[in-house]
């Protein structure tokens, strides 16, 4: 096992530094560059921009080197130094402006995921012993409604009810007076105050397609001859189920952790904005619009580097859940 995870993580090495060009490659394909857009936002506003001062923006920040030489200068440096360059819009380091948003996301998409998994293996469960029951269809009826309601609706409706029957605004993950505070414990307390609302919105979705997931593994593993004959033999109904199908059907389940931590960051993008939650999401979008190579391409690698992290946890889980499963 250890050298497997070994393996893995050297192989990881090659396939990151592949993704880290393609990143850098698709977030230049765009016409234009940071230049450019700055330009345009000028001209919108009613204001004249020099060409001589764009050229001099340009030689500043790098734009006028090949792609490729722009390329290499920012992956040393996060490779030597742990630099991912310089933000041309908000004039400051990529690593202070990611560092308590990446952290504030990863918070957000972890207690996402524990409630996710919380809840949708025993309603999967459930659902799959007690197939076709009322209860059953009361679930696959909720499941289909959170997988067809976009989750930036549904913090739509959550934030109306909030103001409309209740007085408060929903918004945020902190109080006005920590939102700029130094971490502390009370702005420790504050932040879980304020968690489980995006929490329960970024959840209900992942949860819905996880109990479809859970549901339809379970019923391929009950009708299989080795529970009928564990039943037969008089084991009990819930000892079987714990020890044979569901550690079977919990397979596929796990192996959901690959693209489920990304799909949390990227898929929230919207409700982050709606919520004005201080996560990577709105940062992301915005450094995008405004063609902010190295802050955006600094987001999307911790992206993809999350989806290899979490393919990598899901394949040692299957390992501890079923035996059978060998690296050898």
């Amino acid at each position: 096992m250890a050298r497997y995870i070994f393996k893995r993580l050297l192989a990881t090495i090659p396939f990151i530094f592949l993704v880290s060009l393609t990143v850098f490659v698709l977030i230049q394909l765009p016409p234009g560059d940071f230049v450019t857009s700055y330009a345009a936002k000028a001209s919108a506003n009613g204001e004249t921009i020099d060409p001589a001062t764009l050229d001099s923006m340009r030689v500043r920040y790098g734009l006028d080197q090949p792609m490729l030489t722009q390329y290499f200068t920012w992956i040393s440096g996060i490779i030597l130094h742990g630099d991912f360059g310089y933000s041309f819009e908000w004039q400051a380091p990529v690593s202070s402006l990611i560092g308590e948003r990446m952290l504030l996301t990863l918070v957000l998409s972890l207690l996402t995921l524990a409630f996710t998994w919380c809840i949708a293996l025993p309603i999967g469960i459930y659902s799959a012993v007690k197939k076709y029951s009322l209860g059953d269809y009361v679930f696959t009826l909720i499941g289909f409604i959170g997988l067809a309601v976009p989750n930036f609706l549904f913090g739509l409706i959550l934030m109306y009810l909030a103001v409309v029957y209740f007085g408060q605004d929903v918004t945020g993950l902190f109080s006005p007076e920590f939102a700029n505070a130094p971490w502390s414990w009370a702005r420790v307390a504050d932040l879980m105050q304020h968690l489980w609302i995006p929490i329960i919105i970024l959840g209900t979705s992942s949860a819905a397609s996880l109990i479809r997931i859970m549901r339809a593994n379970l019923i391929d593993q009950l009708y299989q001859p080795y529970v009928v004959t564990a039943r037969a033999k008089g084991l009990k109904e819930v000892t079987l189920l714990l020890r044979y199908p569901i550690r079977l059907a919990l397979n596929p389940f796990i192996s959901t952790l690959g693209w489920i931590l990304p799909h949390l960051v990227s898929g929230a993008v919207i409700t982050s904005i709606i919520l004005n939650l201080p996560t990577a999401g709105p940062l992301l979008y915005q450094s995008l619009l405004s063609q902010d190579i190295y802050l955006s391409g600094a987001f999307l690698l911790l992206l993809c580097l999350m989806t290899v992290i979490g393919t990598l946890l899901s394949d040692i889980l299957l390992v501890l859940v079923d035996p059978r499963i060998r690296f050898d």
